[in-house]
């Protein structure tokens, strides 16, 4: 028992493993649960229910070399998430007793195999003789037909011979009881159990069914079995299907809640080791298990929402499901913002690495069951400090505006919060629009979803408009400057705070748009472009092949520019964006907020760029010197001075070396230095023929740069990388994660290009590469056919195209050419047995002398088409004992709509006026398609298209030749 296990008769732990434990002793395969990211099913967001994994094998698509194929019984604990799309707990996690947006699905199918009998009788023992439930407090139901449907007795009666109470067997609807994949697919009656939380009066129990299915907190719907019968066709009937399927579902977190006794799910051990975690950390008063208008602080509700939402995260990021703007990754990003907001609120704790603090609890709790969130700890932490800490640098002020918002609406007497309100605060300070819902809820105002809708629409439109004046970047040119140099007013700009992380606060100095100084942009026309000069900034301008930052400038709720491109002519920091509301003017003091959640990878690959670098010159030597580079979000580019590309080998060093320096969490050090002294140090690297500026900045990973300069030539600072560099890095080498380099190349004489990834692109690159790997051992295992050939060539095309490691793609191209080869192999002896086939048939027909001629009908191949041009070549031979036999052979694919056929016309037929081509264009119209053969020629071979005609061919082929007198 975990030590976080609380001391129950029905230990979280225990309950799980009984359930597994039960159903593996009755021949149930233990199948691990799926990723709660579905890459391999487009249509879902999160994998929601236990039957995903095996849609293949209920739809009859399973590949029939894996392990499904051969699957009949299983059993497992399914990791789910509801959050967003069709099935969204989100709303209600917190608020009831029940709800969470990541859950456990323990169930038990058969394919094919048992069926209601065992299902039920499973089911009714688990429940009352293994896990000691009253039956007294059981309901089942089942399906009481609907639409042509006949009710399912069945089951209803076998639910009454395991000993259940009629008074306990409900009808139910097609909406409670028939379960359906889709529009169309398998489907079937259900049969759910539910329980009666409540205890009895006077030593008796109420009777509970007028409450089954009613929502009533205190009757749970516990399992559910799902007997899949019926297939649902295009016109929406129901056919039976061949085989019938058993597939059940039953919520972990309900039973351990009805097994320990609880009122709610919230109370068992599976949630209460980190409410206990929670408090360390907060300091908070204890849990009390409150609702509603019982938790007026509304700290059990937070209590709640950061466990449910901490266990959501963690499981969504170990399994792939990163926090960004798109799809399932913004699910996450919603969740921790609306968890965040919580923990700050509610906890009155600071966030910036709040979660990640409860992560190792969750892990010690649920890391033996699922090891992935053990393996991936540190990249869950990583990530959610990442995400927590950008959102921290919005989430005051984006309070600060809400009240603002909240305020204006309810001095209008109005208890609607706009729409563009609404939309202001996700787009300009990322409050996810049920957070603002959540918010609004909390001030007694309604949001209209049609008008937030309408203002998000108005602001793609704009940004479309905005997104076409981007191609021509608003630039100073000489003439610029030498004006900007007159104005007393206008200084160069202080980007000192450019290395920073933190917003600053800065002043307007001046607007320019269409070569003209303005003092407001109410004079830009709405959707162009214009440039905006600060006294100070905390963007980087794009320099020393670093690109730029964007983010905005803004007063808080009353105007904002959101910044595009950022580049500096003689010390002028010039901001090139477009106004997005109010207006700004000359003398304005603004917010200067980079986007964080671009610059991060910018710095992992900014410091990652160092680290190859450093790498390259252990690999190659002192002599590789670095010509050029680009550090963008997505990739690094390096371009250095070799004078052959590098091995595999020589790349596998490089990968190494450059991972255990960022593994080895080494610090980054920076230090502006006399440029005379930092060229004194041993090693120091720069770019040859770059002009630096004096004092230049000396950047070190790993030793703090006065030690450097304390004893420049000391030789060991060859084993440092060392440079001179005016960009932005990261704090310690372990931010970096991970260095995968994706290509190497040559781009002139003497120069290779090394492209290469960091951070979270090192990871999605890496997983690609697996997710590859394993579907290139399925097509190894897949027996030879044409599936096998189609899906080889297929998969050929989607290697050329990966984006991955370029050692992994080496590895990847040699173990396909060796599937390659071996279907090489495996045509060339399919060909060779066809050929011997095929002339075998011929040989045997002739043993009869007085056999002229033969019109045969062969059987199928995808080699029978070379097997009839060889055996007419051996036939016509100038040596062949059969030369004076005439031949007609056909073969055709109905599948494939394909007829493939050939002919020989010996000399004696020759002479009398047969040919080949004569012969075949007797049967072309017939079987369609056409034959090759110059006129006169003795062979001809064609195609034909009517497969379903070969009969009728090989029958006019045969009068044919028959009709020709010699």
């Amino acid at each position: 028992m975990s030590v976080l296990e609380e001391q129950h008769e029905w230990g979280a732990v225990r309950v799980r493993q009984t359930f597994l434990d039960y159903f593996k002793e009755r021949g149930h395969s233990f199948v691990p649960s799926s990723s709660v990211v579905p890459l391999s099913d487009p249509t879902l967001l999160f994998t929601n229910a236990g039957m995903n994994q095996y849609k293949s094998i209920f739809l009859g698509t399973v590949d029939p070399s894996s392990d499904f194929a051969t699957l009949k019984r299983a059993t497992n604990s399914q990791k789910c998430i509801r959050a967003g799309g069709k099935h969204n707990d989100l709303d209600d996690v917190g608020k009831d007793s029940y709800h969470h947006t990541f859950f456990e699905m323990l169930g038990n199918w058969s394919f094919g195999d048992y069926f209601k009998k065992e299902a039920i009788g499973f089911t009714w023992e688990l429940l009352t003789k293994v896990y000691g439930i009253d039956p007294q407090r059981l309901y089942v139901t089942y399906f009481e037909g609907a639409d042509g449907l006949e009710p399912d007795l069945e089951a209803k009666d076998l639910w009454k011979s395991v000993g259940v109470p009629e008074d306990h067997i409900l009808p139910g609807d097609m909406k409670d009881n028939f379960w359906e994949m889709g529009d169309q697919g398998p489907c079937g009656p259900c049969s759910e159990v539910h329980y009666d939380l409540r205890e009895p009066e006077g030593g008796k129990y109420r009777n509970a069914a007028d409450l089954v299915n009613q929502d009533d907190p205190e009757v749970i719907e516990i399992w559910n079995n799902v007997f899949i019968q019926y297939n649902r066709e295009p016109d929406r009937s129901l056919r039976p299907l061949p085989n019938k399927h058993i597939d059940t579902g039953m919520g972990f977190e309900r039973l351990v809640c009805l097994l320990q006794k609880k009122k709610s799910n919230y109370d068992t051990d599976v949630f209460t080791p980190l409410f206990k975690r929670i408090q360390e950390i907060t300091g908070a008063r204890e849990y009390r298990g409150k609702f509603g208008k019982d938790d007026p602080d509304g700290i059990d509700t937070a209590y709640r929402v950061v466990a449910d939402h901490a266990r959501m995260m963690s499981f969504a990021i170990a399994d792939g499901g990163v926090p960004n703007n798109v799809g399932r990754g913004y699910v996450v990003r919603r969740v921790l913002r609306r968890g965040a907001r919580y923990a700050r609120k509610y906890f009155e704790t600071e966030i910036g690495d709040f979660f990640s603090k409860i992560i190792p609890t969750l892990v010690e709790q649920m890391g033996d069951m699922f090891p992935e969130i053990k393996k991936k700890q540190q990249d869950i932490i990583e990530i959610l400090d990442e995400e927590e800490k950008a959102f921290a640098k919005s989430l005051d002020r984006g309070e600060v505006i809400f009240e603002k918002y909240a305020q204006k609406a309810k001095t209008k007497g109005s208890n609607d919060l706009p729409g563009g309100d609404v939309w202001r605060l996700y787009d300009t300070y990322g409050f996810p629009v049920d957070l603002t819902k959540l918010m609004a809820e909390e001030r007694g105002l309604n949001i209209n979803d049609k008008e937030v809708e309408e203002a998000r629409e108005r602001a793609r439109e704009a940004s479309k408009g905005d997104k076409k004046a981007t191609g021509v970047v608003v630039k100073f040119d000489v003439h610029d400057l030498g004006a900007l140099d007159n104005m007393s007013d206008v200084p160069k700009t202080d980007d000192s705070a450019k290395f920073g992380r933190e917003n600053i606060t800065a002043v307007i100095k001046a607007i320019y748009h269409n070569k003209n100084f303005l003092k407001s942009t109410k004079e830009v026309p709405e959707g162009e472009q214009f440039g905006v000069l600060l006294d100070k900034t905390n963007f980087y301008a794009e320099q020393g092949g670093q690109e730029y930052d964007t983010g905005r400038l803004l007063v808080d709720g009353e105007a904002e520019i959101s910044i595009e491109n950022v580049q500096v002519y003689a010390g002028y920091v010039l901001h090139t964006g477009y106004i997005k509301y109010g207006e700004l003017k000359v003398g304005s003091e603004v917010i200067a907020e980079f986007d964080e959640l671009r610059r991060h990878p910018i710095r992992n690959n900014h410091t990652g760029t160092h680290v190859l670098n450093y790498a390259l010159r252990e690999v190659l030597g002192n002599e590789v010197d670095q010509k050029g580079s680009l550090v963008a979000p997505e990739k690094l580019r390096f371009d250095f001075s070799h004078k052959a590309g590098l091995s595999d080998a020589e790349l596998d060093k490089v990968e190494k070396i450059s991972s255990k320096y960022i593994k080895d969490d080494s610090k980054v050090y920076a230090k502006e230095v006399s440029l005379a002294t930092a060229k004194g140090i041993r090693g120091v690297r720069a770019v040859f023929g770059e002009t630096y500026p004096d004092p230049v900045r000396v950047v070190s990973v790993g030793v703090p740069v006065e030690d450097l300069l304390a004893d420049p030539s000391n030789e060991k600072w060859q084993n440092v990388s060392v440079e001179f560099c005016g960009g932005t890095h990261v704090l310690k080498t372990s931010e970096i994660k991970e260095l995968v380099i994706l290509e190497e190349s040559g781009i002139a004489k003497g120069i290779r290009r090394i492209v290469a990834v960091t951070g979270q692109e090192a990871y999605d690159v890496q997983r690609v590469a697996a997710d590859f790997a394993e579907n290139l051992d399925r097509v190894n295992k897949l027996p030879f056919g044409a599936q096998k050939e189609a899906e080889s060539k297929k998969i050929q095309v989607e290697l050329n195209n990966l984006t991955i490691s370029a050692l992994s793609k080496s590895k990847l191209r040699e173990q396909f050419a060796k599937i390659q080869k071996g279907i090489l192999d495996e045509q060339k002896a399919a060909a060779k047995a066809d050929n011997k086939r095929v002339l075998d048939e011929v040989t045997k027909y002739f043993q009869d002398d007085s056999k002229k001629f033969m019109v045969q009908k062969l059987d199928w191949s995808s080699n029978v088409n070379k097997a009839i041009s060889e055996a007419i070549k051996t036939v016509s031979g100038p040596k062949s004992a059969l030369k004076d036999r005439s031949l007609y052979l056909f073969s055709a694919s109905p599948e494939e709509g394909k007829v493939v056929h050939g002919c020989y016309v010996s000399e004696p037929f020759k002479n009398a006026g047969a040919d080949g081509p004569k012969w075949a264009s007797a049967v072309t119209p017939i079987i369609g398609g056409k034959a090759g053969g110059k006129p006169g020629a003795p062979t001809a071979i064609g195609q034909g298209t009517n497969a379903d005609k070969i009969d009728e061919g090989v029958e006019e082929a045969r009068k044919w030749i028959e009709s020709i007198k010699l």
